[in-house]
């Protein structure tokens, strides 16, 4: 069994118009809302293997902070170039190529891609992974290569505005 958290950024900034896309940092709303969706998860018992995000530094910033809160070492954490503004055949791409010993892993990344994805991994139809939302998907699979579209089996959705808290 292989369990992917595919997880948008909290929301940016864009106070500083200067700034090139890359180097845009969280805005207030976004470092209060990736330590509330982190809480979510360790009330959900979630221990990742893996942590894998965007070089953004918007994404990097979600990472670590929900990285904080899950106590994972913010030094494993893995850049991935190829999930920066990701298409469904790169999202794809760098999920299949994860080592299998990673159960549990998560993705931090953008959209429109990260909605795609989603969407096609558990045929679900959500209309947009908001920012700081977090969709769980279970495969019933040994090894990351065997993850397919359609092939996921959706734990849950959930993101900041969700009345859970």
């Amino acid at each position: 069994m292989k369990t992917l958290y595919i997880i948008r950024h909290a929301k940016s900034s864009w106070d500083n118009l200067l700034l090139d896309d890359l180097s845009r940092p969280l805005n207030e709303r976004g470092k209060l809302d990736a330590p509330r969706m982190a809480k979510r998860l360790k009330e959900k018992k979630v221990v990742p293997d893996l942590m894998l995000t965007s070089p953004a530094k918007r994404a990097l910033e979600t990472c670590k902070r929900i990285a904080d809160i899950l106590n994972y070492n913010d030094k494993k954490i893995k850049i991935e170039n190829e999930l920066y503004h990701a298409d469904l055949d790169q999202l794809l791409s760098v999920v299949q190529s994860i080592k299998d010993k990673h159960d549990v892993v998560m993705i931090f990344g953008h959209n429109p891609g990260l909605t795609e994805f989603v969407n096609e991994l558990g045929n679900q139809n959500i209309d947009n992974l908001s920012t700081c939302g977090i969709v769980c998907y279970e495969f019933a699979i040994d090894s990351w290569q065997d993850v397919t579209y359609g092939k996921g089996k959706l734990r849950f959705h959930d993101y900041p505005k969700n009345k859970n808290d």
